[in-house]
This record gives C-alpha cells, structure tokens and sequence, in this order.
C-alpha cells in the first residue's frame, strides 16, 4: 500500500519541484537498486516516453550510486547533485543520505533562458527530504 511505502515523503518531494520548476516541470522518477517509480509525469513528456524503454534510461541513473561513491572517495567536497542537459530539456539528479539503502531522485525541467538554480533545488528538495524518512520504492505493477 502506498501510504506505508513514504507517501507523505513522496508527496513533498513532489510539491518541492513543483513548487521550484512549476509549468516547466516535466517528470520525477524515484528510484534504487532495483526498482523505480515514477512519482509525477507531464501529459505531453509521458507520449514523448512511449517510444522509450524508461527502464534502461533508469538503469543509467543508477550507476550514478557508484560515482557518488568515487567522488566522495576522490574529493575534499561531498557529492551533492548532478545536472544534464539536453535539446530541450535539464535533468537534474540527487541521492538521499542512508546507510543502508541507496535510493536516489531525478527530474527533468523545460529548459529556460538562463538556464535554473539548481544549487537552489539541491537545498530546498535536501531540507523537504531531512524532515522525513528516506521513501522506498514502490515498483509499478504490471
């Protein structure tokens, strides 16, 4: 049942983007080693994905478990986010702090002039997230 898998986490990660990307916010996926969830989708990037094996593209953002890991290991700073661009749109991606599960967020945006604050979302998505236990995945059902 949703509500004992982080409900109340998963919505103010949701209301958190929302709140920072507004119309410009097109997906939020949730996601760990093994499964993912999608937690929010625009109408018109949800026919955009039809035509894509969402699974693979999740299996690319899990490797980022293992570079989170090298770049802790390598630097004098801790690994917070990690921002792509594309031809028309931003994905940014973070990982919630938990000893004993890796589970990680990502969210695409409109691209805009100027591009976004993404420093800006860090914080304010990391501040909802520290009020809250870190969610687990509730796979979709086939």
């Amino acid at each position: 049942m949703r509500e004992e898998q982080g409900s109340e986490t998963k919505d103010a990660l949701v209301s958190a983007f929302a709140e920072f990307g507004g119309e410009e916010l097109r997906d939020i996926w949730l996601f760990d080693q093994t499964d993912f969830e999608m937690l929010y989708l625009r109408d018109d990037v949800a026919a955009k994905l039809e035509e894509i094996d969402v699974g693979k593209f999740v299996d690319n953002e899990r490797f980022g478990f293992i570079t989170r890991d090298t770049y802790d290991q390598l630097y004098y700073a801790s690994y917070q986010y990690t921002v792509r661009g594309f031809d028309d749109f931003e994905q940014f991606r973070t990982f919630f702090a938990d000893d004993e599960r890796n589970v990680g967020v990502f969210a695409s945006l409109d691209q805009r002039p100027g591009g976004h604050d993404y420093e800006s979302l860090y914080r304010h998505v990391n501040d909802i997230a520290s009020g809250y236990d870190v969610p687990s995945v509730t796979p979709a059902e086939d």
